[in-house]
């Protein structure tokens, strides 16, 4: 009920404030600090929790060395720096949830309505990545910037931000694919590069060890493989809805960012491909498109479009509706989330041992 509530709340608040720009702003502010907390001073909350806190144990010199010479080696940094210092696990947390929230609001900054943005992510992204995943946390909120460095028109500074967004979580190294296309030059034959320059990335991501991997990560009941075939379908319909409805309109009103969007809107849609393969990588890849599908619907209310206030609604009412029903029949909901609790009301002993 905690999950709910938050999520029908912060979902009319963008509606309730109508078109007062200021107060918006203001209520974005105090909106995204106290998702912040929510999400960094949770404890034992999350289904990650246990194996980041097993990866946190054994993050000595060998292993740093290890992921130094092979992949994430920043989050396995961190890691080690807190264990060597005697900082507790649940830091990692407060660390990981920090970068994404800096990442988001970098790019919601950019938006029309920042509110609508940041409410937007709260029922898929931030409930399973800074709440659970916290390594790709890290690296979607690291994404984020590579995104608003791309939008500003700045290849080298959107190249270094997935660079580093792919030492948290290596599959944002797919989205070095951004690069030709990050001066602001959207010919056809620059998509055609990014395209190629796409297939080793999904490659590596969808072969063997990785989709393992991946399985083991964020999936590990038949369960929750349904539940990324359904996530993965809400972005296939977010990428058509773009096409059909919303493509011309946003590249008349605002080119600027719409290479951005039509881009990703082609990323989502083709996902599909990846569902009878792996849903679970498909899965993988979305969440870092959400930061994209939530601004595409926090600017409907924006675009000159037939039926506008309708089309505004079916994000919110779509979202809300996927969420209620994981919530309501998800046995992984009931196990990872429930109830939630944050080491900022007490819980001293567990706190500095971890668990």
């Amino acid at each position: 009920m905690t999950y709910l509530l938050a999520t029908y709340g912060l979902f009319l608040l963008p509606f309730q404030l109508g078109r007062r720009a200021l107060v918006k702003r203001q209520v974005y502010g105090v909106t995204l600090l106290l998702i912040f907390v929510f999400s960094a001073f949770r404890f034992e909350v999350g289904c990650d929790w246990s194996g980041y806190y097993f990866q946190y144990l054994k993050a000595d010199r060998p292993s740093l060395q290890l992921a130094l010479e092979g992949g994430e080696p920043l989050w396995w940094s961190i890691l080690y720096l807190m264990n060597t210092q005697n900082i507790p696990y649940p830091v990692a947390n407060v660390i990981s949830s920090a970068i994404f929230f800096v990442g988001v609001h970098l790019l919601a900054r950019r938006q029309p309505n920042p509110l609508a943005f940041l409410v937007l992510l709260f029922p898929i992204l931030i409930i399973n990545m800074p709440m659970s995943a916290i390594r790709q946390g890290a690296g979607v909120g690291l994404l984020c910037v590579a995104l608003a460095a791309f939008i500003d028109r700045k290849p080298v500074w959107c190249a270094v931000w997935i660079v580093l967004a792919s030492g948290f979580h290596s599959s944002a190294a797919v989205f070095l694919i951004l690069l030709p296309l990050a001066t602001g030059n959207y010919a056809r034959s620059r998509i055609m590069l990014a395209a190629v320059l796409a297939i080793p990335g999904v490659l590596l991501l969808s072969g063997g060890d990785a989709a393992e991997i991946a399985v083991d990560r964020y999936v590990g009941t038949g369960v929750d493989a349904a539940g990324a075939a359904f996530r993965v379908g809400v972005l296939v319909l977010s990428g058509l809805f773009f096409f059909l409805f919303l493509r011309r309109p946003w590249r008349r009103q605002f080119p600027s960012d719409f290479a951005l969007a039509h881009l990703f809107s082609m990323a989502m849609v083709l996902l599909i491909a990846l569902v009878p393969v792996s849903s679970v990588i498909g899965d993988r890849l979305g969440y870092f498109l959400i930061p994209v599908q939530a601004m595409i619907f926090a600017r409907v209310p924006f675009l000159d479009i037939p039926n506008r206030k309708l089309m505004t609604l079916l994000p919110y009412i779509g979202l809300a509706l996927m969420f209620t029903v994981w919530t309501s029949v998800s046995y992984h909901f009931q196990q990872c989330y429930l109830p939630y609790n944050s080491w900022l009301f007490g819980f001293p002993n567990s706190l500095w041992s971890g668990l």
